[in-house]
């Protein structure tokens, strides 16, 4: 299978329209407060990381530029490629792979296990926004690139932040700036609850390793000058039979 037209055209839509900067997206936050905060979680449990890291939904690619300065190679795949584009053109040195990939195409999935072997993966915000029919092969993709080594970090909000979103939406003055693209391009946030996540992993095959909370931090702010974080969960995981360090 592979996501569907309706869902592509959204997210390139979206990509199109974003401004060619870092922090110019709603969840596009700095790397000292998003992928730096995880590698604490995520680099202790690494078993093997010399193995390659795949960046999967890498958007602008902000978050694999940190983390391609930390391991030998990194690759940063998304299913838009407007957003494979952004990140190239902010990435002039190179640092880090970006490519297009549709993360429900197992045979694409699978020719990318192929060329990298397995891998350790980074995943931040995407089963949440995915459709439903898509999360649980986005979730098997996750396994593939896994394969019997890698190790994943998978960041997703909670359902708690379905609320905050909803009261971020209907405030008088209306959705804060960044985050009205996201709601005008039909995309839908926090749409995966907890216990959703959960079986979502296991039926992928996938071992829950470890698991904590952390507020998804963004570029927007309050009326009053506080920055918005949403709730969200993480968890490090492995493939079947995988044990925690």
């Amino acid at each position: 299978m592979s996501v569907t037209s309706k869902y592509l055209d959204a997210w390139e839509r979206f990509w199109r329209e974003a401004p060619d900067e870092q922090g110019a997206v709603f969840w596009d936050a700095e790397p000292a407060l998003t992928a730096a905060r995880h590698l604490a979680h995520f680099a202790p449990r690494i078993d093997r990381p010399e193995l390659p890291l795949v960046d999967l939904g890498c958007g602008n690619g902000t978050q694999t530029r940190y983390l391609a300065a930390r391991y030998p190679k990194v690759t940063g795949v998304d299913l838009s490629p407007a957003a494979v584009e952004q990140a190239r053109s902010q990435d002039p040195g190179g640092e880090a792979e970006f490519e297009q990939l549709d993360a429900t195409d197992p045979k694409a999935v699978h020719e990318l296990h192929s060329r990298l072997g397995d891998a350790n993966v980074y995943v931040r915000g995407v089963l949440h926004q995915c459709e439903p029919a898509d999360r649980r092969p986005v979730a098997e993709a996750i396994a593939t690139l896994l394969g019997a080594h890698g190790r994943a970090f998978v960041v997703e909000l909670a359902e708690a932040a379905k609320a905050v979103l909803a009261g971020l939406a209907q405030s008088p003055q209306g959705p804060p700036p960044k985050l009205r693209p996201v709601f005008a391009h039909g995309l839908t946030p926090a749409e995966v609850s907890d216990a959703a996540l959960d079986r979502l992993l296991a039926e992928a095959g996938l071992s829950v390793l470890a698991e904590g909370q952390l507020p998804l931090i963004t570029t927007e702010y309050t009326p009053d000058g506080r920055r918005i974080e949403l709730p969200a969960r993480w968890l490090v995981v492995g493939g079947a039979g995988a044990q925690a360090a």
